[in-house]
């Protein structure tokens, strides 16, 4: 007779009461019923799936992200006395042998691979061999295109489990709506598992957001105030990683980088010490984190604003995971809105989920410029209601609001007056009344709107369009180049039939910085299609297998979204783009440009794209189209090739004789069209 689970919490994991929702968890997954749970980080999620592989038969397969997650989980198992072990890339020789060996004397209990050997020659086989009984997924919201750390290997583990026939248990610290609904849909064939929703909440993580000002001496402040403490420190790029570490480890603190680039070797280094140094500070990309096990990090910062909110939430979840007290911090500015954007837009995602993921962002933002507890916007966000926690900077320290339902209205005005196909930098532009060359061309300095926000300047409106996307009343659109365009929630402002609060301290913050931010690229209201460009020049590299440089370099794609051609004529006048690449890549640029398929051209009149030549073949061809029938309209149809039609262009005859001698015009031809072409020669020259 097997252990009960209440007893094995006990003897082997030396637990006497469970964590909330445990118990239940424990056992759906023992009585063989294919179970969905959510679970907040240090909620105990591995528990729900170490203890069932100890109560029912066969081995059970734990399918992680992570090696250094699975060494470790594997050594605290062994340490249990459970016999566990994982086959992975990382073992040597002599491991790989003692797993195999451990699995052909029924040894072992719990197998734990990641998801990329699912695809190994002879894998599943030993899977049946050994007697696998039940499948668990760690990390499972890896199997959604909607989750935050997509895993293609992932998409594997649905036909496993159905090959081997065997329940599944999935694991998740992070899933929204979308993500449940994908991750039932991926590895439960559409089947409705029992779903636990355990909650989101981690009371004793303080919550602080501030803007950028100085942004290192705001990170080295916030670290110089724990010292001693284990803590992560997230950024953006990997060059930043070091340059900050460097900066940690000369202030005095034990600090080190951490980043994808590294060597195997050096991450595995990096690894092991969080996990043994007491005190150690890691400065990570996104690449650090996932499945970490460390119950002692005292606090979480981002050096810029992270990808999502679930993103968020997934990496201030790994501190305080022992239920004791633990802050973050979180910065955020303008460059990282514009770069997280950029990220989206140069995806090569269809646009439903660039949409979606710009929502997501708006999510975070709204997160960042909260104006009340920022626990009820965080818990909001992922379905659940709280009292004000009492633990976040805003609940200690309140904002300063003002009534900005007449700022808004201007701003949902100007928008709607530019026909929704504009960013925020060309809507200030509008509201602020500079009149830019883009704005004069457009217009858009006659509109009602035009200078009827002077008050706020450049700045405060900046920080009322973040914090407008933020409460979601405007969406970058990905199909229309990151163009605001209104949801339905800002309609009952713009009506006059609601009214909206918003940070006063972030617009003034904005209006009296004297921060210089990075230089972009482009100017705001052209970083959209850059960012579009780009995303059509790495298909199109990806496809070729060669550099992007290779297709065109960022100054061409520069000069594309800045003058925007609207014809392969004016590309042919983009610098770099020859007459190789205009007709190797160039209808596939303009329609990127222009939002439509460019009108397909004959091939001799492709040929003079760019040229004067070009234009002179379009008044001939325009001329013989008006000449066809002759003068009157009742002649025989005449006309002339479009290879004639090109060498008029190019020879540029200025007699009749010399119009005879390009050939392809007969008698009847010269006698009909022959004055005329001429004349269009003589103007042009």
């Amino acid at each position: 007779m097997r252990d009960l689970p209440d007893d094995l919490l006990a003897s082997v994991f030396g637990f006497h009461s469970w964590r909330p929702g445990q118990a239940e968890i424990v056992s759906a997954v023992c009585e063989g019923r294919d179970t969905l749970a959510i679970m907040p980080t240090g909620g105990g999620k591995s528990l729900c799936y170490q203890l069932p592989a100890l109560c029912r038969p066969g081995v059970t397969l734990v399918i992680s992200p992570l090696i250094a997650l699975m060494r470790d989980q594997v050594r605290a198992l062994r340490a249990a006395g459970v016999a566990a072990g994982a086959l992975t890339s990382g073992n040597t020789d002599a491991e790989t042998e003692d797993v195999f060996a451990a699995l052909d004397a029924g040894r072992l209990r719990l197998l734990y691979m990641a998801p990329e050997r699912l695809a190994a020659t002879g894998t599943q086989a030993l899977l049946r061999r050994i007697g696998c009984g039940l499948i668990a997924v760690d990390e499972a919201h890896c199997v959604s295109q909607w989750g935050h750390d997509f895993r293609p290997d992932y998409l594997k583990i649905g036909a496993l489990r159905k090959a081997l026939d065997v329940p599944l248990a999935a694991f998740t610290a992070t899933a929204d709506a979308e993500t449940r609904a994908e991750i039932v849909a991926r590895l439960f064939d559409g089947r409705e598992p029992e779903t636990f929703l355990r909650g989101f909440d981690r009371p004793n993580i303080r919550l602080g957001f501030a803007a950028k000002d100085r942004p290192r001496a705001q990170i080295e402040a916030f670290v110089r105030a724990r010292r001693g403490q284990s803590g992560i420190v997230y950024c953006a790029t990997r060059a930043k990683t070091e340059t900050l570490a460097r900066a940690l480890a000369e202030g005095g603190h034990s600090a080190i980088a951490y980043h994808g680039g590294m060597v195997a070797d050096e991450r595995r280094l990096a690894e092991t010490r969080f996990q043994r140094e007491d005190g150690l500070i890691v400065v990570a990309t996104v690449a650090f984190g996932m499945g970490i096990d460390k119950p002692d990090i005292r606090w979480v910062a981002h050096a810029d604003l992270p990808k999502s909110i679930e993103g968020y939430y997934q990496e201030i979840g790994r501190a305080g995971r022992d239920g004791a007290p633990a802050d973050t911090l979180t910065l955020f500015g303008a460059d990282d809105i514009r770069l997280r954007r950029a990220q989206i837009d140069e995806g090569l995602a269809p646009p439903e989920r660039k949409a979606a993921d710009h929502a997501r962002l708006n999510a975070l933002l709204g997160l960042a410029e909260a104006t009340g507890c920022r626990r009820q916007v965080l818990l909001g966000y992922f379905g659940e209601e709280s009292a004000p926690c009492g633990n976040c900077d805003l609940c200690e320290r309140p904002a300063r609001l003002f009534d900005a339902t007449e700022a808004v209205r201007k701003a949902l005005s100007a928008a709607l007056r530019t026909g929704e196909s504009f960013g925020a930098g060309h809507l200030i532009d509008i509201l602020t009344g500079n009149a830019t060359d883009k704005v004069k061309a457009r217009g858009h300095d006659r509109l009602p709107t035009f200078g009827v926000g002077r008050d706020l300047g450049r700045g405060g409106w900046q920080a009322v369009f973040r914090q407008m996307m933020g409460r979601d009343l405007v969406r970058p659109d990905p199909e229309r180049h990151g163009a605001l365009r209104m949801t339905e929630t800002a309609r009952p402002i713009l009506r006059g039939e609601q009214s909206i609060a918003l940070r006063e301290d972030s617009v003034e913050a904005a209006r009296s910085s004297t921060r210089t931010e990075a230089k972009a690229q482009v100017g705001e209201g052209d970083a959209a299609l850059l960012a579009a460009l780009k995303a059509k020049r790495r298909a199109l590299a990806e496809a070729a297998r060669v550099p992007a440089y290779v297709i065109f370099p960022d100054r061409t794609l520069i000069e594309m979204a800045e003058r925007r051609p609207d014809s392969l004529d004016a590309m042919a006048g983009i610098t770099g783009v020859g007459a190789a690449k205009l007709a190797r890549y160039g209808d596939a640029f303009l329609a990127v440009v222009t939002g439509a398929e460019a009108a397909p051209l004959h091939p001799a009149r492709r040929a003079l794209a760019g040229r004067d030549a070009g234009a002179i073949f379009d008044r001939l061809q325009a001329a013989q189209v008006a000449l066809r029938r002759g003068p009157d309209g009742t002649g025989k149809p005449l006309n002339c090739t479009h290879t004639t039609l090109r060498r008029i262009a190019e020879a540029r005859p200025t007699t009749l004789t010399d119009l005879a001698r390009i050939g392809g015009l007969g008698e009847q031809k010269l006698e009909r069209f022959g004055d005329a072409f001429l004349a269009i020669l003589r103007d042009d020259g």
